[in-house]
């Protein structure tokens, strides 16, 4: 399993973009994204410099990707 790598929120917008996600709306410094496709999955995505190890975590499962497709995304 690859290692987690330090990003900003706005990194992570960028990687979900390549995987349909597109921002649905903004609370605060939360990022609310939504998928285009069925199955439709909501994530949010915290709008800070730098985002926790575990909240990246939690947020590529909750999009349904793996680690490795996550962090080539990134690339």
């Amino acid at each position: 399993m690859p290692k987690l790598p330090v990003v900003s929120g706005k990194k992570i917008v960028k990687a979900l973009a390549k995987f349909g996600f597109e921002l649905d709306h903004q609370t605060g410094s939360h990022l609310i994204l939504r998928q285009r496709e069925h199955p439709h999955r909501r994530v949010t995505v915290p709008n800070h410099k730098v985002i926790a190890k575990g909240t990246l975590n939690e947020i590529i499962k909750e999009t349904g990707l793996t680690r490795e497709n996550f962090t080539k995304a990134l690339k």
